[in-house]
């Protein structure tokens, strides 16, 4: 007879923090590159008051939106390793009895 298998709501669940992460490094790591453009930028053609304006928002919000990306994507590794690691002492278990 074939084990049915449920839906693993922590694993859903971890599966979308994953998803999130991954879009919110994209969006924090975006606003750098961003930064780093119109500096170089600035610096060659002529810094204005908006550039710098934009620069500042740029590095701001990347670092809002990327601290806590990089802290949930910590979170999630370690996560799934320590559901690999329990599985496989898990099985080594089943094994050895």
């Amino acid at each position: 007879m074939q084990a049915v298998s449920l839906p693993d709501p922590v694993a859903d669940r971890r599966s979308n923090i994953a998803r999130w992460v991954s879009t919110a490094k994209r969006v924090g790591y975006g606003l750098y590159l961003l930064a780093i453009v119109l500096f170089v930028i600035g610096y060659v053609v002529r810094y204005t008051s908006l550039i710098t304006t934009v620069i500042t928002v740029a590095l701001v919000v990347g670092s809002l939106v990327l601290a806590p990306a990089i802290v949930f994507g910590y979170g999630v590794r370690a996560a799934e390793r320590d559901e690999r690691r329990a599985a496989q002492a898990e099985r080594a278990a089943g094994r050895s009895s």
